[in-house]
């Protein structure tokens, strides 16, 4: 038996739109109920959101046999770190703050079994191969895994076309606050100058053959997105939609 097919690296293959959202709160039963709202992909934050490798786990656990795709974003791409995200079950990685293409070869062979990568084959007692019931997982898991890297940095920027010829690498993500923030534009992502990167960025991307993705809470700014070329395009974010809701609720009964 070999491993499970990943929906999202597929359609990410065949050119599909995939709208997903953030999860943030750090609770399998909150992504849970996200899920119920047919997003294409949500991430399970380990950046910004309080998750550690078990709160993470219970979250793709709940989201098994959903239609909502989960991709983990981690702290930081520590190839020990990697080793257990995809051990838990993960099969789509969103790493940070990718500054070169040694950094995302690296990543690549973090991902991946020898001889292609450094992964390590300790699938026996892995959630990833049901404990062993996927008898085939370490000789077929590398063509599942998808490796979504960051680029949100001038350097990362001025290291995109390199990024964009590595195999391994299905998508690159442009993180629209922290380039804010690196060209002098902190918290404030719809400045002109950052509007042209990240659309240069996008553009550059979808006419390669990886995948282009970013994140905006405002719909308006994720349409332009999508027309500047972003494939998957994370458009709420589900901690700030709840505070909106809960303060526009509350404005409502004390106007």
């Amino acid at each position: 038996m070999p491993a499970p097919v990943n929906t999202f690296k597929a359609a990410l293959t065949r050119g599909d739109m995939q709208y997903g959202c953030w999860a943030g709160f750090g609770d399998a039963y909150a992504t849970e109920i996200l899920s119920t709202a047919g997003f294409d992909w949500l991430v399970i934050d380990g950046e910004h959101a309080p998750n550690d490798i078990r709160s993470i786990m219970q979250q793709l656990q709940v989201l098994d046999g959903k239609h909502s795709h989960p991709v983990v974003r981690l702290p930081v791409g520590n190839d020990w770190l990697i080793k257990q995200a995809l051990d838990i079950g993960a099969q789509t990685l969103l790493i940070p703050m990718v500054e070169t293409a040694d950094q995302a070869r690296e990543l690549v062979r973090a991902c991946r079994y020898p001889p292609a990568g450094i992964r390590g084959a300790g699938a026996a007692l892995a959630r990833a191969s049901r404990f062993s019931e996927i008898g085939d997982y370490v000789q077929t898991a590398n063509d599942q895994i998808c490796l979504l890297v960051q680029v949100e940095t001038r350097k990362g920027v001025e290291a995109l076309d390199e990024i964009l010829t590595l195999d391994g690498v299905d998508g690159v993500f442009i993180g629209p606050a922290d380039l804010a923030a690196d060209l002098g534009h902190p918290g404030n992502s719809n400045h002109e100058d950052v509007r042209a990167v990240i659309r240069d960025c996008l553009g550059r991307i979808a006419a390669s053959d990886k995948a282009a993705g970013i994140l905006s809470g405002n719909d308006a700014v994720s349409a332009e997105y999508r027309d500047w070329g972003a494939q998957f395009l994370a458009v709420g974010i589900d901690v700030v939609m709840l505070a909106q809701a809960a303060r526009a609720k509350m404005a409502h009964w004390k106007g």
